[in-house]
């Protein structure tokens, strides 16, 4: 659904649809604002590591990559936040049908722990099946490294994407990808002017999962069906050999 209102990324990850939604009119500051929000201890769950005061003041405005970074971190801790994310991301370990909403999801956990060149692979799978959101991530993602022109075209590509048609499908229960205080510090770390990370233990499990061979990204990690149910535990299996 398109709406003439500036919107938030928050706005659009918020709606049934919810990765596959308009980035259209995103307002990086009121997307910031909501992240402050956010992260001013919204549960008692959330209190006792809500630590982090305003960010430092900033002598100078950002250059354009650094603020591309900023606002891909943004996206993507707002993208696991999002309450159809693990049901999103247990759709793409699907093998018959590997599902687009998911691929973002799963990049944004390869961005969070630094595997840019993964999370562009998988960005680029779910722009490839019509995702603005991962267009969106792309664009970005390529304005972080200074490459305006890819820049550019991801974000045209967003433009291009619509939404898909029909009728919108009931939404399954939602169970949080994350534990609420993962994601609250998510959140305060971007308030901050911090980069986002995981913790260690959640790191490791999507450091041990399978990776396969790509000529243009090097090795690929891919999700199992068991990811959805380690990741909140902090445990993993060693991976299968291919």
């Amino acid at each position: 659904m398109r709406t003439n209102d500036p919107a938030s990324i928050r706005d659009l990850l918020d709606q049934a649809e919810v990765l596959a939604d308009t980035y259209a009119d995103y307002d990086a500051e009121a997307a910031r604002q909501r992240v402050n929000a956010r992260a001013d201890c919204p549960s008692s769950v959330a209190a006792a590591s809500c630590t982090a005061g305003p960010g430092p003041e900033v002598p100078r405005p950002a250059a354009a990559h650094e603020q591309a970074a900023r606002d891909l971190d943004l996206a993507v801790a707002l993208i696991v936040d999002t309450p159809q994310a693990a049901t999103a991301l247990a759709r793409l370990a699907d093998d018959d049908r590997p599902d687009p909403e998911g691929a973002v999801v799963f990049a944004a956990l390869l961005h969070l722990i630094g595997d840019h060149d993964g999370a562009q692979f998988w960005w680029q799978f779910a722009a490839g099946g019509g995702n603005r959101t991962a267009a969106f991530c792309l664009f970005l993602a390529h304005g972080r490294r200074a490459e305006f022109s890819d820049a550019r075209h991801w974000r045209a590509q967003a433009h291009r994407l619509t939404a898909p048609e029909g009728d919108t499908p009931a939404a399954a229960p939602a169970r949080p990808l994350l534990p609420e205080s993962i994601r609250h510090q998510l959140l305060t770390q971007c308030r901050s002017g911090s980069r986002p990370t995981l913790p260690a233990r959640l790191e490791a499990v999507i450091n041990r999962l399978p990776v396969d061979p790509d000529h243009d990204f090097g090795t690929i990690p891919r999700p199992v069906p068991t990811l959805t149910d380690d990741l909140p535990h902090g445990h993993g299996h060693a991976p299968s050999q291919a």
